[in-house]
């Protein structure tokens, strides 16, 4: 399950980031595990190292297995283990040639424990004189080289060699004869070997008592490095770290549209003018998982594309990627992800903890270093509504076609002072839950309702009408209920089409009357257009639009300049997007787009706004 572990990802306010489902995905023999990889960490691997072992595909009946566990076992049990420094040096025997692969590709032991035959990287060997760097020099190597003929015990490298030419010690040849008694052993047990001669258990028993003391030390280091690991387990402290990256640079510009500041006759007061410009913005994200199935998220971004509003007189042509903090580092995002269940992820943090990045994405165009060129078309308004920073959200799925996410975010949760300014439950807040369904493999929706509360009449949205009540009445504060959503349909890999729309019923906690507004949006995305990787989109929607306002005359902001009296908007904005981005690299893209908004700020006496820009991405 992604759960917040990757689809919240998708969804941060510079999305760069595309991490695994999954970032540390644990063996399910922990022990195991930590055997192998932390065993030459342990013991030396000059100390262990047992050849590889190949079980033989040989089969046999009940009877003759349990007669040959039996034999095994009676042997095993004759045998006294001495200490090592009491263990005559045997006088007949010369040092045997390495039969094992060299000290820097040692195989871990437990693999010699538990070999597979599938994955096995080493072939069977048939003959030991297909080792080549084996040259036989005693009785023992013989007794060794008749077991590995007949059973198969013994595997080399592709090549028919160990790649080393070193003497090995007593200890090392010990270890092979251990472990070719147990695959000859589990052989029997499992009905893949026939019959062992009486000669063949002679030579492993005398084997056996002349390594008596070696195979006792190998037991005893076997259960020393148990131990350590099994401490190593329990008190290990391991995390696992990523780093993503992204930078934009970017250049915009608009025309010079006159606008009509006062809304009374029709008539532009003002030609509202922007420079040319060239600006930048990044964002890296550290992603650490301490258990494998949690993420603590740290944001850092800095940029300097601030928002056009102001110049414009109009919050209509925003873009999608403004990062504006003059170039200093802040934290963007601080928030821990984890699973309380299999199907139950939970998300809470001061930064980056808010409808937009707890909520499922549903629409293909959403993404500020690879989606829309405008702030509109990234996703529905009312996800926007509140301007949350911390809290706490959680994402549950219910089954393979359906999934809750829910959120509780403050817009300044570490505000102390005044409640009605911030702190966790005060200022302006947002709760909210998404219905994500997915009714057919080509089709995704989302479902969304949210409650903000607002201290003085702003939605907080960024786009279209946000503001409730007119600017020159007191600041009164609101309880808004939104509900809206979004739809996504895959009609193929290279045709996308969708939309959205929002409806916001806003209620003055000290007036009568309520401000209600509308949005809505229709989207085709083109994936691989022209190239694969590359994305066209072409957008047309209406941002927020109050389209009715009955609170008191004097505080009805659509008719602000004109005494304030109720009613909604008369003119209706449109906005037409059109983009391409180009994927030159798997880390680099450019985007060039252009979007215009016809009746700006909800006027027709407002030339049309346009704007243009050509976006670069980098990520990393």
């Amino acid at each position: 399950m992604s759960l917040l572990m990757a689809s919240v990802l998708a969804t941060v306010p510079i999305s760069a980031l595309n991490l695994p489902e999954q970032s540390v995905i644990l063996s399910d023999n922990p022990v195991q595990q930590s055997t192998q990889d932390n065993l030459s960490q342990v013991v030396s691997p000059a100390e262990i190292t047992p050849p590889e072992f190949v079980q033989p595909d040989i089969t046999t009946s009940p009877i003759i297995k349990n007669k040959y566990v039996n034999i095994f076992r009676k042997v095993r049990e004759k045998i006294q283990f001495i200490s090592s420094s009491n263990l005559p040096k045997l006088k007949d025997t010369q040092p045997v040639t390495e039969v094992v692969q060299n000290q820097e590709s040692t195989e871990k032991f437990s693999q010699s424990l538990h070999p597979s035959d599938s994955d096995n990287q080493m072939s069977q060997v048939t003959s030991v004189s297909q080792l080549q760097d084996v040259q036989p020099s005693d009785w023992a190597f013989s007794a060794l080289q008749s077991l590995v003929e007949r059973y198969g015990c013994i595997a080399g490298y592709a090549d028919g060699t160990y790649l080393g030419n070193r003497s090995i010690s007593r200890y090392e040849f010990a270890a092979g004869l251990n472990a070719c008694l147990e695959k000859i052993n589990n052989a029997i047990t499992n009905n893949k070997i026939n019959t062992v001669n009486n000669e063949d258990l002679i030579l492993l028993q005398r084997l056996q008592g002349e390594f008596k003391a070696e195979l006792q030390q190998l037991q005893q280091r076997v259960e020393a490095v148990e131990k350590q690991t099994s401490e190593l387990q329990g008190n290990r402290f391991s995390t696992t770290t990523r780093l993503f990256g992204q930078a934009i640079f970017s250049v915009q510009g608009t025309n010079s549209p006159d606008v009509d500041l006062f809304p009374r006759d029709g008539v532009p007061e003002r030609q509202e003018k922007t420079n040319l410009t060239f600006t930048s913005s990044a964002q890296l994200t550290l992603a650490t998982s301490f258990t494998g199935r949690d993420l603590l998220l740290t944001g850092l971004s800095a940029g300097n594309l601030s928002s056009n509003a102001s110049l414009l007189s109009t919050n209509m042509g925003r873009l999608g990627f403004e990062s504006n903090t003059d170039n200093n580092l802040v934290i963007s995002d601080l928030s821990y992800r984890f699973l309380l269940s299999d199907n139950l992820g939970i998300v809470v943090g001061t930064g980056g903890v808010n409808p937009i990045n707890t909520f499922r994405g549903i629409s293909p165009l959403e993404g500020s270093s690879d989606g829309a060129i405008s702030l509109f078309g990234q996703r529905n308004p009312i996800l926007s509504i509140g301007n949350g920073i911390g809290g706490i959200g959680f994402d549950w799925q219910i089954s393979d076609r359906i999934s809750l996410q829910g959120v509780y975010s403050a817009e300044i949760p570490s505000f102390p002072g005044d409640i009605n300014q911030g702190g966790l439950f005060g200022g302006r807040y947002t709760a909210g839950a998404q219905l994500s369904l997915a009714p057919t493999n080509n089709i995704d929706v989302g479902i969304h309702y949210l409650y903000s509360h607002s201290p003085d009449g702003l939605l907080g949205g960024g786009i279209g009408d946000s503001q409730l009540i007119s600017p020159f009445a007191d600041p009164t504060a609101f309880d808004t209920q939104a509900i809206g959503a979004t739809v996504a349909w895959r009609i193929n890999p290279n045709l996308h089409l969708g939309g959205w729309g929002g409806f916001t019923s806003s209620k003055p906690s000290n007036l009568s009357g309520s401000v209600e507004t509308t949005n809505w949006m229709v989207f085709a995305a083109f994936p691989n257009l022209f190239r694969l990787g590359n994305l066209g989109g072409v957008l047309v929607g209406q941002p927020p639009k109050i389209t009715s306002s009955t609170l008191p005359d004097g505080f009805n902001f659509p008719n602000f300049s004109d005494g304030g009296t109720a009613g909604g908007r008369s003119d209706t904005s449109i906005h037409v997007e059109v983009f391409y981005r180009a994927q030159l690299s798997e880390n680099i893209a450019l985007t060039p787009g252009l979007f215009v908004i016809f009746n700006p700020d909800h006027n027709a006496a407002n030339d049309a706004l346009i704007v243009g820009t050509l976006r670069a991405s980098f990520r990393f």
